[in-house]
């Protein structure tokens, strides 16, 4: 098939963090590392609008696509050439539902990205909720000399619900720890990280016999408040929570009652609504809870290559009509 042109726009903020604010030397560095024949364009002002006539891809944030003057509404009007946009992170919600996309324009996100970073974080958090991590802070707030003792990790039961990239990397640092690792995933295809799998419709017998659960599941309608108050109750008595999925799957009322009872033992928090998480949010004074400010996932050395590598990937791909890496699904949201 022959190539066609493409013109790659890459869209961020001067403000953001290192982590994600793209500059020119790595962008043509990971052009170069590719070999693809494809021009490319930098902005950083979300008022200078003109590469939307020119770009054939788009690379940017959430957060950029939902700005006021962006104009998403009438994306196959101002972006006639535009036909493919890539989010630089794995998560999507913010743009759904996805009833903007224009017929023939591609969605792809960063998933993958982060697995070998989010499956060290995974490791470090197992292992802090099996020791009692956030309840012996939650203590050292409070002045108190509580020894909390704990037997070796191997051996226990880890559910990983939502066994995708993330989930598979969290399933990973549990088998690498000796935990027997059970998993939740749509469709209950097989992963090689992880013992038993089974579908959703079974995680309310899956939930009572875990000693840690993790969540990685993606923020949809179906899975909005998926740890409800229900089925918090059938975690098992003093059992672990990590969530580096989306806010919305837990019912964080219910889990701070769970957590001041100690029917779960202690919370790992990795992503909020909003975030920043607010000052005044009550989560910040839950006892055995620690919140992370969405960090776990994110190499600061690496993220940028490796989403750079992904994108001109696509790019060679794009140019040659082949079908593109990581394509999100407008009727999954993900």
């Amino acid at each position: 098939m022959s190539r066609q042109p493409v013109h790659v726009h890459f869209e961020t903020r001067a403000n953001k963090h290192a982590v994600f604010r793209m500059t020119e030397p790595p962008i043509v560095a990971a052009r170069t590392r590719s070999g693809a024949a494809v021009s490319i364009s930098l902005g950083d002002d979300p008022g200078e609008l003109s590469w939307l006539s020119r770009a054939t891809g788009l690379v940017t944030s959430n957060d950029i696509l939902r700005e006021p003057g962006f104009p998403l509404a009438d994306l196959a009007n101002r972006a006639p050439g535009l036909r493919w946009i890539h989010i630089i992170g794995a998560g999507i919600e913010p743009l759904l539902p996805l009833d903007w996309l224009p017929d023939g324009l591609v969605l792809t996100n960063n998933s993958g990205v982060h697995v070998e970073k989010a499956r060290e974080s995974a490791c470090m958090a197992l292992l802090m909720l099996h020791g009692g991590l956030p309840a012996l802070m939650t203590q050292q707030r409070q002045h108190l000399w509580r020894p909390i003792f704990t037997p070796r990790i191997a051996g226990r039961r880890l559910l990983v619900v939502g066994v995708g990239d993330m989930g598979g990397a969290v399933a990973a640092a549990g088998r690498a720890l000796g935990l027997r690792v059970a998993g939740v995933r749509r469709g209950g295809a097989p992963h090689p990280e992880v013992e038993h799998m089974a579908t959703p419709d079974a995680l309310d017998v899956l939930l009572p016999q875990a000693d840690l659960v993790a969540l990685a599941v993606p923020l949809t309608p179906d899975s909005r408040g998926l740890l409800d108050r229900r089925r918090l109750a059938l975690m098992k008595p003093g059992a672990g929570l990590y969530n580096v999925g989306r806010a919305g799957l837990i019912d964080h009322v219910a889990l701070a009652e769970c957590l001041a009872s100690g029917a779960i033992g202690g919370a790992i928090l990795d992503v909020f609504d909003p975030e920043p998480l607010p000052a005044d949010s009550p989560l910040w004074d839950v006892d055995n809870l620690m919140v992370m400010p969405h960090v776990t996932s994110d190499d600061l050395d690496a993220y940028l290559q490796a989403t750079f590598d992904l994108v001109f990937a696509n790019a060679l791909r794009l140019a040659a009509g082949e079908p593109l890496l990581n394509c999100v699904e407008p009727g999954r949201g993900y």
